[in-house]
C-alpha cells in the first residue's frame, strides 16, 4: 500500500537528508580533511543536478516516485541519473510508474534485508521513446518473484540482461505516444 505524502511530510524528509549532508562536511571540517569534505560537497552537486533533471521531466509522478524513493524504507539504496535535459514528445508515464512500483516492491521482496544493495537507474532518450535502465547489485535471495515479474512486461517493452544472485541489469523501454 502506497504512503500518501504530504508537503510537511516531505519537507521533514528533505530537512533530515540536508542535515546529514552538512554533518558530513562539517565533522570532515573539524578533522581538516579538506578533501573528504569537498568530495560530499561534490556528490551534494551531482545527486541536486539529477533531482533537477529528473524534476524537470515531464513525468511528475514517476519522479516524485523516484525522489521520495530512499525515504521509504526499501531494502536498497537508489540513485539514478538522467542523461537527457527535456524529452521530444510524452510518454505513457503511467504504465512505467506503475511498473516502477511493482518492481521495487517485489524486488523489497526479493532481496536479502540490511545488506548493501543498491539500486541505479538511468534514462535516456532514443529515437522513438525513452529507455530505462535498471542495475541492481547485492544479494538477491529470490530470483523466480523478479523472473516471473519481468516475463509480466505490463505492456512495456522489457530486456533482461543479467539476473544472477548478485546482479540485475534489465532495460525497459518506453515508446513516445
Amino acid at each position: 500500500m502506497e504512503k500518501n505524502w504530504d508537503l510537511v511530510e516531505v519537507l521533514r524528509y528533505s530537512r533530515h537528508d540536508w542535515l546529514n549532508r552538512l554533518q558530513l562536511i562539517k565533522g570532515n571540517l573539524d578533522l581538516d580533511r579538506m578533501d573528504c569534505a569537498k568530495a560530499v560537497i561534490d556528490k551534494i552537486i551531482i545527486e541536486t543536478q539529477q533531482e533537477s533533471k529528473l524534476s524537470n521531466l515531464k513525468m511528475p509522478e514517476l519522479a516524485s516516485q523516484l525522489l521520495r524513493a530512499n525515504w521509504e524504507g526499501h531494502h536498497f539504496t537508489l540513485e539514478y541519473e538522467v542523461l537527457y535535459e527535456q524529452q521530444a514528445e510524452p510518454v505513457d508515464e503511467t504504465a512505467i510508474t506503475e511498473w516502477v512500483a511493482e518492481f521495487f516492491s517485489i524486488l523489497d521482496q526479493s532481496v536479502e534485508p540490511y545488506q548493501e544493495n543498491s539500486l541505479s537507474i538511468c534514462l535516456n532518450q532514443v529515437e522513438d521513446g525513452v529507455s530505462f535502465n535498471f542495475d541492481f547489485s547485492g544479494i538477491i535471495k529470490e530470483t523466480k518473484l523478479l523472473g516471473e515479474l519481468l516475463q509480466k512486461g505490463s505492456g512495456l517493452k522489457i530486456s533482461v540482461r543479467e539476473l544472477t544472485r548478485e546482479e540485475l541489469d534489465v532495460e525497459v523501454f518506453v515508446p513516445f505516444c
